[in-house]
């Protein structure tokens, strides 16, 4: 069983920095997907990034356009953590934050941000606030 936990989330003020965090264990694949979702009061739940890492290490990138230029995902091979470095925040950043893994997930490219149901694995949620 996958098992996420999601962690960095906080208070910032517009124009700021976060690194969230999101560790990974119980996996046996030697190929995953992982990506990053946001879930504003009241609105659906929205993909902001996925990174698909090949058996080769090799990796893609998807960033959905609210983000891209600003957000970037990594990540940390030796501690199986991704990480999603968010710049130049906007209050309209303000959500929770939540990773999610799935062994196909990001092969759909881009349009694996566009639904839930790409991933299989949740963690719990960390909470951005930009004022």
């Amino acid at each position: 069983q996958v098992q996420l936990v999601a962690s960095g989330g906080g208070s910032v003020q517009a124009g700021g920095s976060l690194n969230l965090s999101c560790a990974a264990s119980g996996y046996t694949y030697t190929a995953i997907s992982m990506a990053w979702f946001r879930q504003a009061p009241g609105k659906e739940r929205e993909g902001v990034a996925c990174l698909y890492i090949g058996v080769d290490t090799t990796y893609n990138t998807y960033y959905s356009d609210s983000v891209k230029g600003r957000f970037a995902v990594s990540q940390d091979n030796a501690k199986n953590t991704v990480h999603l470095q968010m710049n130049s925040l906007e209050p309209e950043d303000t959500a929770m934050y939540y990773c999610a893994a799935d062994r196909f997930g990001c092969l759909r490219g881009r349009t694996a941000l566009d639904s839930t149901t790409a991933f299989a694995y949740w963690g719990q949620g960390t909470q951005v606030t930009v004022s």
